[in-house]
C-alpha cells in the first residue's frame, strides 16, 4: 500500500480513528493516499482540508467534472497513475458519457491537450495546467490573460490554479511514498458542500 508503515482502520485509535471515521468510504475503506498520513494524523487533517476546499466545495463555479479533468491531466503529466486512475473514475462518473471519457483519456495519453474532446475554454485550462506543471517558473501574466479570454472569470482562474497546485502536492505524496491502489475503491469523493466536516467518500 505504501513504502512506509501505515495504521489500518481497525487498529486506529484517538485522533487517527476520528479522522478515519470522517473520511471512510463503504466498509470503512480509507484510500491509501490518506492512510499514508497515519503516523502523523495532523498532516492527514491538513491534506483533507485542502482537498475538500479546493476540489469539493460548493463555492466553486467551474463544473466539478472539469476540475477533476484537470486533476487527471496534471496527474498524467506527473506520471502519477494512482491519482490519474482515481480521478479519471470520478471524472467519468460526473461526466456521464463513457465514450467521451475514454476519448479524453486517449487524447491525454497521447499528450495532446488540443485533441481532448472538450470545449475550447476547457482546452485553455488544460494548456494552463500543462505549463504550470512542467514549467512553473516560466508562467507569465499572459497565461492568466489567456484563461480570461477563454471565458473564465478571475475567481474561476483561481479555482483552476488551486486544483493544478493541489495535484502537484498530491502526486508527490503518492509517488514519494509509493502508494498503490491496492484495496482502494476507485473514484469516490466527498460531496460538494460548504461543510468543512463533510469528508466522507461515497
Amino acid at each position: 500500500m505504501s513504502w512506509i508503515t501505515t495504521v489500518p482502520f481497525e487498529s486506529a485509535t484517538g485522533k487517527l480513528r476520528r479522522l478515519y471515521e470522517r473520511i471512510a468510504g463503504p466498509g470503512d475503506n480509507v484510500d491509501n493516499i490518506m492512510m499514508a498520513h497515519s503516523l502523523r494524523p495532523h498532516t492527514m487533517e491538513g491534506h483533507m482540508a485542502l482537498y475538500k476546499h479546493v476540489l469539493h466545495h460548493s463555492g466553486n463555479t467551474v463544473p466539478k467534472w472539469v476540475l477533476e479533468l484537470l486533476g487527471v491531466w496534471v496527474s498524467h503529466l506527473n506520471g502519477c497513475a494512482y491519482c490519474e486512475d482515481h480521478h479519471f473514475a470520478g471524472m467519468a462518473r460526473l461526466l456521464g458519457d463513457p465514450a467521451q471519457a475514454e476519448a479524453i483519456r486517449a487524447a491525454m495519453r497521447a499528450g495532446d491537450p488540443g485533441a481532448v474532446p472538450v470545449a475550447p475554454d476547457q482546452q485553455a485550462a488544460l494548456r494552463y495546467a500543462q505549463k504550470l506543471t512542467h514549467a512553473p517558473a516560466d508562467m507569465v501574466e499572459a497565461d492568466v490573460a489567456a484563461l480570461r479570454a477563454a471565458g473564465f472569470d478571475d475567481g474561476q482562474i483561481l479555482e483552476i490554479n488551486q486544483v493544478v497546485s493541489y495535484f502537484a502536492y498530491a502526486n508527490r505524496t503518492v509517488l514519494g511514498l509509493g502508494c498503490s491502489t491496492e484495496g482502494d475503491i476507485i473514484g469516490l469523493s466527498p460531496g460538494n458542500s460548504e461543510d468543512p466536516d463533510d469528508w466522507s467518500h461515497r
